[in-house]
């Protein structure tokens, strides 16, 4: 008996050897490109860091203090949380009913083709659909210009050298790119739910907007979830789009913390500065999606 007990024991133990070697190649990719990166502009966040200067002074945390008053900082700030605060909601709002309506599409045939084309937009790479956008939103030669001539209206908006407007392309720009992810994502959870909930509610007498609030949202919601923190992180990471067609103007209207980390390490070779401005980015990441799932963690499940 003893034997066995010792047979399975070495066993075990060569099982979890067998999983420890398995997940190192994962632990040490974890390490390099995650771990010290993130020890190391916090530690760099602490000097006054310039690449040319061969010993920078430690500063503390005089850096965070100056960007509490930087006015240029904090309109990042405010211009992330806009766009971000939009930007999620379009998103979901839009994502849902696409794939609700998707969903209603009875053969596979036509469904597979609009899963299809809602999502070859993300597989576009972004830097050339900025570019694009970028001539399609010319006030002079653009399509969209050319477009209300058509219709006519003499209407030659400078979409992105406005400032009460660069920001709405931007967030038209990415939520065209974007969407088709979360359609694909909310489509998978709608085709999930048991047939049969729906089946008992048409037998109760339940009309449509009952059956999608009292079924189809509540059991979307680890799908929600899943879509929404992943999307605040995505949108509060962007940074291709604005600096290809704005670089953050007209007058900072359009920068967001990406890019003026971007702007502040690269340009003006202030890298103390911008990895204080990494680690508030971070900070504010995982506060966000701590809080969410702590808030809209669903309580039960099917």
């Amino acid at each position: 008996m003893s034997g066995g007990v010792a047979r399975r024991g070495v066993r075990w133990g060569g099982r979890q050897r067998f999983v420890l070697f398995s997940l190192l190649p994962v632990f040490l990719l974890l390490a390099v490109f995650v771990v010290l990166p993130i020890v190391f502009s916090v530690v760099v966040s602490l000097f006054n860091y310039n690449p040319l200067s061969h010993s920078p002074p430690f500063v503390g945390l005089q850096n965070y203090r100056n960007l509490f008053s930087d006015g240029v900082f904090l309109r990042s700030i405010s211009n992330t949380f806009l766009f971000v605060a939009v930007s999620v909601a379009a998103n979901l709002l839009l994502a849902t009913l696409v794939a609700l309506a998707i969903d209603l599409v009875p053969r596979q045939g036509p469904k597979g083709l609009f899963r299809t084309v809602f999502f070859l937009p993300t597989t576009a790479n972004i830097a050339a659909i900025a570019i694009v956008w970028g001539y399609m939103l010319n006030p002079r030669f653009g399509i969209v210009a050319g477009l209300f001539s058509i219709l006519g209206v003499n209407l030659q908006l400078n979409w992105l050298g406005d400032q009460k407007l660069v920001m709405a392309s931007i967030v038209t720009l990415n939520l065209w790119q974007d969407i088709g992810y979360n359609i694909i994502i909310v489509l998978a959870g709608l085709e999930s739910i048991p047939r049969m909930f729906y089946e008992s509610a048409l037998v109760e007498g339940a009309n449509r907007v009952r059956v999608f609030f009292g079924i189809t949202l509540p059991l979307l919601a680890r799908t929600m979830l899943f879509v929404s923190v992943m999307t605040i992180i995505s949108y509060f990471q962007v940074f291709t789009p604005v600096m290809v067609l704005t670089r953050g103007g007209p007058n900072h209207a359009s920068e967001l913390l990406g890019v003026s980390i971007y702007l502040n390490a690269f340009q003006f070779s202030r890298l103390g500065y911008a990895s204080g401005m990494a680690v508030i980015l971070m900070v504010l990441l995982l506060v966000l999606s701590l809080a969410q799932m702590k808030l809209f963690k669903p309580k039960w499940d099917y």
